[in-house]
């Protein structure tokens, strides 16, 4: 099963760029900027990787992203993950980035952004990886900030195809920044946001009628109201699911136990996607072997999630319908 997964094309939809940070790479880039990192040793920093909530991992989350200065450095980080995702057979990516974690730091929009874009045009003149860039609104701040934020990324627009709200999800409802989305629809963004993770129903209604999103990342909490689900279903709402993240960070008690199978049966489209990989324990490829046994293996229901990704992408239609024919191919080929 793990060769049908390895050769099989998918996209990712859900991706913190600031996430893929492996412990090498961050001892690298810290030595390379003269930042001395509170551990010892990349073995140390690994273990410091065991956390079991969302709000411990985000503290080492951000922690990590300190060690990001320059623009080289963000190109380093994104060109490592295409890398490991070409590897994958990984296609198309639509990445998140969090531009206020690197703001308040003194890092430059621009720095941030064009090191990320560079990397993600050479890989896919190299590996014929299509992208799209999201620039996600931290949560936990206020709506002011994410305004801010915006009017920062209005010139860079040619960059950048999309908005996302992401970071601590509890007490933090989508209704928040309802102006902010607002803003950034009429100026042309996609809008995306994280819900009902940790957060409630209410937050994906929320983030579906006050956000008007198009599509929900996690979404797991969906299934605690029955009306919403129809509702999730009848549109075909994709749901950018992460099985690993959601164990690791306790969400789901065990993989075993993950709603992916109820929401297929419910008639959900849901997308498999790994978060934040370096934290999480795996990246694309080792979600879909994590989730194949609650499938029974079947490669037909693997195929299927990897067309939803395509499906839900922010992608033409030329690009997409080939796309889905090369998954179409990969099938035939493997029977």
């Amino acid at each position: 099963m793990n060769s049908f997964i390895n050769g099989l094309p998918k996209a990712e939809l859900h991706l913190h760029i600031e996430g893929t940070f492996e412990p090498e790479l961050m001892f690298q880039l810290a030595e390379r900027n003269g930042i001395t990192l509170p551990y010892e040793s990349v073995d140390a920093l690994r273990k410091a990787y065991d956390f079991s909530n969302l709000q411990d991992f985000l503290d080492i989350y951000y922690q990590g992203m300190n060690v990001l200065r320059t623009e080289q450095d963000f190109y380093d980080l994104t060109m490592a993950y295409l890398r490991r995702v070409h590897a994958q057979s990984v296609r198309h990516v639509e990445i998140f980035f969090d531009p206020q974690g690197h703001l308040e730091r003194g890092i430059g929009f621009a720095t941030a952004l064009d090191g990320i874009h560079s990397a993600l045009q050479q890989a896919e003149k190299e590996f014929g990886i299509s992208f799209g860039i999201i620039m996600c609104f931290l949560r936990h701040l206020d709506e002011a900030s994410a305004q801010e934020t915006l009017a920062l990324a209005l010139p860079h627009r040619d960059k950048i195809i999309g908005v996302g709200l992401d970071s601590s999800e509890r007490g933090n409802p989508p209704s928040k920044f309802e102006k902010v989305f607002a803003r950034a629809r009429a100026e042309g963004f996609h809008a995306v946001a994280h819900a009902g993770e940790e957060g409630p129903p209410e937050y994906i209604v929320e983030a579906l009628d006050l956000l008007k999103v198009e599509r929900i990342d996690h979404g797991n909490s969906c299934l605690q109201d029955r009306t919403l689900v129809e509702r999730l279903a009848d549109f075909q709402m994709p749901l950018t699911v992460c099985p690993l993240s959601n164990t690791k960070l306790c969400v789901v008690d065990d993989i075993k136990n993950h709603p992916l199978p109820a929401m297929l049966e419910a008639g959900l489209r849901v997308t498999i996607n790994s978060d934040d990989p370096a934290y999480f324990g795996g990246y694309l490829n080792e979600n879909y072997a994590a989730i194949s046994p609650l499938l029974n293996n079947d490669q037909s229901q693997l195929a299927e999630l990897a067309r939803n990704s395509f499906r839900s992408a922010f992608l033409s239609g030329e690009r997409q319908q080939a796309l889905l024919a090369d998954v179409d191919r990969y099938v035939t080929a493997q029977n």
